[in-house]
């Protein structure tokens, strides 16, 4: 992998792809900052070489283009804070204002391009507007990790505009890094944690996963698929129905590959779907009806951490509840503090995906844990062995970096 540590950027105008796609509130005010925070080491090293930089980054998924929320004009306070200098924002990605900026920048001096999903080439991969991009910058930096899973303008159809000067950011570099760390040199055993809602977003990994695991635990509301598959009563607990078979094909797959497989044997129920709902323990086989799963059980979470906190290698992809609902985080939070001790003893953690990041976000475990991923669908997409776009664009041998 070529990285900005391979080029010195003086007096050179990088052009870089980040994610800042993060969550607003009411009033605009950044409510979880953490993908800006860790686009800064690259961005610093190449101010601290003596370049500039043009930031690109899409917001959102505007579809009136463009609008007030999804303007990344909310973002430059923070970044300028980071930065510890003024960011000058273009209000717009392309154009002849945009290009004179950027044409106009000194050493040292940082320019934010507007979203560039307010115009739909770019989700369209249009070259053309790739081709007007590229014209921002000598150099391009794809440190957007959350986004390479996507052939859009800015994150592949850019890169070919820059043939020997393309490359990525220390963020990219170490998401891929730990992609293939977890899928090729993992010490067991190996333990992989599936969570959230549906089997059906999960069967791919699961797949990939099958031959590399030792064992796979299953929790949140696909958990109750399984249960109903062999056998079990689940009231009125989230089930996909036309996923029943394949739930079956993974229990026999994980014992003909002699995979320890972990379900919840009990369950916190919940007559309504609410924190403030009444609720119970009960058997997960024997949710009585009109009443609905929405964690795992104190014996669950018990059995759980003692395979965590076993072994030497971790995923952790989606949540063991409805952790936001504080009646109903108890699993997750157990789940957290087992990886956390798993980690402490010498474990490798991975947490990727929306809700885990979410969750260890939650209980201020980031840093508890080897390594927290920005990007959950880019990261999903390499752990089912794909190629990503982003990465491909950049450095084409990529095959043994996804699989």
């Amino acid at each position: 992998m070529k990285t900005v540590d391979d080029f010195n950027f003086k007096n050179v105008r990088a052009l870089v792809r980040v994610d800042f796609n993060v969550p607003l509130d009411n009033q605009f005010n950044i409510t979880d900052d953490t993908r800006i925070r860790a686009a800064i080491p690259t961005l610093k090293k190449v101010l601290d070489d003596g370049g500039s930089l043009v930031i690109m980054s899409h917001f959102g998924r505007p579809k009136n283009l463009p609008e007030e929320k999804f303007s990344l004009k909310h973002t430059v306070p923070l970044l300028s804070k980071l930065l510890e200098r003024p960011v000058i924002f273009a209000k717009d990605c392309i154009g002849a204002a945009t290009k004179s900026l950027a044409d106009n920048l000194k050493p040292g001096q940082v320019l934010l391009l507007e979203n560039v999903r307010f115009h739909a080439e770019e989700t369209k991969g249009a070259e053309g507007f790739a081709k007007e991009l590229a014209s921002l910058g000598d150099v391009y930096v794809n440190d957007a990790f959350g986004a390479a899973h996507r052939a859009h303008a800015s994150t592949t159809t850019v890169a070919k505009f820059f043939p020997g000067k393309k490359m990525f950011g220390y963020l990219m570099a170490h998401e891929l890094e730990s992609i293939h760390k977890l899928m090729n040199q993992s010490r067991k055993p190996f333990t992989a944690i599936l969570g959230g809602a549906k089997v059906s977003g999960k069967i791919a990994i699961i797949s990939n996963l099958m031959d590399k695991v030792d064992n796979l635990i299953i929790g949140g509301g696909m958990a109750y698929t399984f249960v109903e598959a062999l056998g079990g009563k689940v009231g009125s607990s989230l089930v996909e129905e036309d996923r029943l078979g394949t739930a079956l094909q993974v229990v026999a797959d994980a014992i003909s590959k002699n995979v320890k497989l972990y379900i919840p044997t009990d369950t916190v129920i919940a007559d309504a779907f609410s924190n403030d709902a009444t609720k119970k323990t009960c058997d997960i086989k024997a949710i009585p009806d009109g009443w609905m799963g929405l964690d795992i059980g104190p014996e669950t979470e018990k059995e759980f951490a003692r395979v965590i906190e076993s072994s030497n290698t971790i995923l952790w992809n989606g949540p063991m509840g409805v952790f936001e609902m504080e009646n109903f985080e108890h699993g997750t939070k157990a789940i957290a503090d087992a990886v956390v001790n798993a980690t402490k003893k010498g474990a490798y953690s991975l947490i990727g995906g929306g809700d885990s990041v979410a969750a260890i976000n939650k209980y201020k475990m980031t840093d508890e844990v080897s390594c927290v991923s920005t990007g959950g669908g880019a990261m999903l997409e390499g752990l089912e062995g794909h190629v990503l776009p982003g990465v491909a664009a950049v450095e084409e041998d990529v095959e043994k970096i996804a699989k």
